[in-house]
């Protein structure tokens, strides 16, 4: 009786992995150049206050992002300046040699903590690949290959329902979802930052508000496209 159940309860640790390994998916893919190049030049982004140009904005972001997934020590940021002939607002920064540089010691702390988590999201999202697809060549091999199959079924329509309560959220509440999502991940009082800051000036609240959507919707996009193509697989 255990074996015969065994399928099913498998199946549905498929469903329950799927919006995980899908959610992480599309955090990954926009952890790319692309998304950058992409959200500066939607219409109505915010322009710099104080003097970045896009291509300045695209450059340093580029360099913000790779350091995130990359192995590098903080000094890959750390040893940043600003071109000669620019620096951080003087009120911003405590000394001229701290002007210079692109990134003050608060923000560096802060990307140092996000690269943490950043990278800890990585290896779940690794781990729930390999788990589908230990799963999937169990399935194969066992002879439960549709009890597999509607296990991803119901993950895609999880994931889309799930995500769909979120991006409601995100749209009704963006800063109700934003603190709480900071409050989770990060110790109070290092995330939030003057807007001459580095950080403020390249990643202002809209650029979040949008990276919540797109995330979300590429994530329901893959959601999707896992239910309709294992629509005709499912078993009762």
């Amino acid at each position: 009786m255990a074996a015969k159940r065994l399928p099913k309860v498998l199946a549905w640790l498929v469903t329950l992995l799927m919006p995980v390994a899908l959610t992480l998916a599309a955090v990954r893919a926009v952890l790319g150049p692309w998304y950058v190049e992409l959200e500066y030049r939607t219409p109505d982004f915010p322009e710099d206050p104080f003097g970045f140009t896009l291509q300045d904005r695209l450059d340093y972001s580029k360099v913000a992002i790779e350091y995130l997934v990359n192995d590098a020590d903080l000094s890959f940021l750390g040893d940043l300046r600003f071109p000669e002939g620019q620096q951080a607002p003087p009120y911003s920064c405590a000394d001229m040699d701290d002007c210079t540089r692109l990134y003050n010691e608060r923000e560096l702390e802060h990307m140092l903590d996000v690269k943490i988590v950043v990278q800890a999201a990585l290896r779940v999202w690794y781990v729930s690949l390999a788990a589908l697809l230990l799963l999937g060549l169990l399935a194969w091999r066992m002879g439960w290959w549709e009890e597999y199959r509607t296990g991803l079924w119901r993950g895609g329509w999880l994931t889309l329902i799930v995500i769909g309560l979120v991006l409601a959220f995100v749209t009704l509440a963006f800063g109700v979802i934003f603190v709480a999502f900071h409050q989770v991940f990060f110790q109070s009082g290092t995330w939030s930052f003057p807007y001459s800051d580095t950080l403020i000036r390249l990643f202002p609240e809209r650029f979040w508000r949008d990276t919540f959507l797109v995330v979300g919707g590429l994530t329901a996009l893959f959601g999707l496209a896992a239910a309709l193509l294992t629509r005709r697989h499912k078993v009762s």
